[in-house]
């Protein structure tokens, strides 16, 4: 870089001296050839090709499906309590692997911020499981992707980093590079001054925006890029077959308390997964390949399934609002929900007679610090302007997490649910992300599971308070309404 930039001032010097400018038009065209520059940088990297992979649609295959939800909710009493049960599947299929366990989970550390909540240690945990098995269990391949924002982009060493890799699990951090910029405004100038400068762990004198150890700047250049490896996926085999599981729950402290969503699948959706997640180890230089079987059957009487990855998300998502039908039924759980054209299909559908109910976070706890509520307030305020029925998550501390579509009619059912929010974000291609599609009889378990934890969540069945009246966070405010439209317009925002 500093050899380039030397190159670069010798000819301006010598073009100077040639053409005998001024110093003040000589520094005009300096500054106009880095602006050209910045608006190129820019521009390219958010419509570059992406590497081989990505955006990926996976075959429907029938397989056995089953529903889990973790839910915090009040009780009769008054007092929180936590249900949950997708970490305890987690480290029981880890238990159950017999060959390989590949993990990718984004956030994976055991910050909780400002919260003064006790949380639950899910990171030492899950390390503490991994660790085990690769000790009971040496031949096992044991692969765990995660996202820089766990090492705040290399600015810390992580604790249960070094006690993977000493127990011989394979860490990879996400090369996050090669994905396009979300936040074009800073990136176009990140990607020509600092996307090589490397990091130090050892050299931090920053606060961290997370913790508390100290980071270095050049954590805070490549934060400002506002991308992640989002993905929260397992991939095992047991003696019962290949299982896969996807998830909007990560294995972090702070967020234990949330209430999230999975789904575990039997049988060859493995092989789409597992292909989804080799091309994140190699986009980051990590891994053995993985072991991609083939051959395995299908009970065709069963739902089917299909693997979805980054922007394959949006298309499934919009073609599932877009193609529902009068008097049928589309629930939505979902944290964050902005993107304007499904925004739009959201409010056509409702128009069409559609039966339509979104359970949605308020956006007003963040790891003990309070938001704003944007965007999800603003979008609530325009879709419940046109009759579509709001309920907001009773949070009080925690999140309402979860990442879930369903549309059902008397006949037939489709979730679509994992990682992904409903955010530019999150569905066009800047992101890393990984959903499953189910297709089948409303009849099968899954579709029932799913649909009685939206019901009771709408209406607070059982002595459990999940949800409040729309009317509790409802803000009108038409400044925060334009903010929000500008910041997922420019993609300055965190969402």
């Amino acid at each position: 870089m500093a050899r380039a930039f030397s190159v670069y001032m010798r000819i301006f010097q010598r073009i100077h001296q040639k053409l005998n400018w001024s110093g003040r038009r000589y520094m005009a065209v300096i500054l106009s050839i880095f602006a050209i520059g910045y608006i190129a940088s820019a521009i390219y990297h958010t419509v570059k090709p992406l590497p081989k992979g990505l955006d990926f649609t996976g075959q429907l295959r029938h397989a056995n499906v089953k529903f889990l939800a973790d839910q915090t909710y009040l009780d009769a009493q008054g007092q929180q309590q936590v249900d949950q049960h997708i970490f305890k599947e987690i480290f029981q299929l880890i238990d159950e692997a017999q060959t390989t366990i590949v993990l990718d989970m984004f956030l994976f550390n055991q910050e909780v911020g400002a919260s003064k909540v006790k949380q639950f240690p899910l990171t030492q945990q899950l390390t503490d499981a991994l660790i085990l098995k690769r000790k009971l269990y040496p031949t096992v391949q044991i692969v765990v992707i995660t996202d820089p924002i766990n090492s705040v982009y290399g600015g810390i060493t992580p604790q249960h980093y070094r006690q993977l890799r000493q127990a011989g699990v394979d860490v990879i951090e996400t090369d996050l590079k090669p994905l396009r910029a979300s936040n074009p405004l800073w990136s176009g100038f990140w990607y020509i001054c600092c996307q090589n400068l490397g990091n130090n762990p050892e050299g931090g004198w920053l606060s961290n925006p997370f913790g508390n150890d100290k980071v270095t700047l050049r954590s805070y250049l490549e934060l400002f890029n506002f991308k992640a490896n989002h993905r929260k996926t397992l991939v095992v085999d047991t003696a019962q077959g290949w299982k896969s599981l996807v998830t909007s729950a990560n294995p972090h402290d702070g967020s234990s308390h949330h209430s999230n969503v999975a789904l575990v699948v039997d049988g060859p959706t493995a092989i789409d997964v597992l292909q989804t997640e080799q091309t994140v180890a190699n986009m980051s230089q990590g891994s053995s390949p993985f072991v991609i079987m083939g051959g395995l059957a299908e009970d065709k009487s069963l739902p089917q399934v299909q693997v979805l990855t980054e922007k394959a998300i949006y298309d499934a998502v919009l073609n599932m609002i877009q193609s529902a039908k009068r008097e049928e039924h589309l629930d939505m759980a979902m944290f964050y929900l902005s993107e304007r054209n499904i925004i739009d299909a959201l409010k056509q559908a409702k128009q069409r007679g559609v039966n339509i109910r979104i359970m949605i976070d308020p956006n007003k706890d963040a790891f003990g610090r309070q938001k704003n509520g944007i965007p999800n307030r603003q979008v609530a305020s325009e879709l419940n302007a046109v009759g579509i029925p709001i309920r907001w998550c009773d949070t009080r501390g925690e999140q309402c997490h979860s990442k879930m579509l369903f549309k059902y009619n008397a006949q037939q059912a489709e979730i679509i649910l994992g990682s992904a929010n409903l955010t530019a974000r999150n569905l066009k291609n800047y992101n890393l992300e990984t959903d499953m599609r189910v297709l089948g009889s409303v009849q099968a378990p899954v579709f029932k599971d799913a649909g009685q934890y939206f019901d009771a969540a709408w209406t607070n069945a059982h002595g459990r308070q999940i949800t409040v009246d729309y009317a509790k966070y409802a803000d009108e405010s038409k400044v925060k309404y334009w903010l929000y439209r500008f910041m997922e317009w420019s993609g300055l925002s965190t969402f």
